[in-house]
């Protein structure tokens, strides 16, 4: 199972919760928020059913999965455009996201 960072990449309206480059890391089943004050639980929440499958290396042609990394918050006003990215598990916490 792979490794991920979850983070912030771009708001498009508003969000009072979370800025660009706030992120979270995924190791196994522990999730865990080094950097970043907080991460908003409904956007935790849009993206946790894609986890365990973006842990896995999915090898089908027609599945959507292995092309879709960015996922968008359901709070019609934030509009907050959530990456997931996959990390090697020697990378720890010296990872800075995109636009961090």
């Amino acid at each position: 199972m792979r490794d991920l960072m979850i983070y912030v990449k771009e708001i498009r309206g508003s969000c009072d919760i979370m800025k660009v480059g706030y992120y979270c890391i995924v190791r196994g089943s522990r999730l865990s928020i080094p950097e970043s004050p907080h991460f908003c639980f409904y956007a935790l929440q849009s993206i946790l059913p894609l986890i365990p499958a973006k842990q896995r290396r999915i090898e089908e042609p027609e599945d959507w999965l292995p092309r879709t990394w960015e996922v968008e918050c359901p709070d019609p006003k934030g509009q907050v455009i959530l990456c997931i990215k996959p990390i090697e598990p020697h990378e720890g916490h010296k990872i800075k996201p995109q636009g961090a």
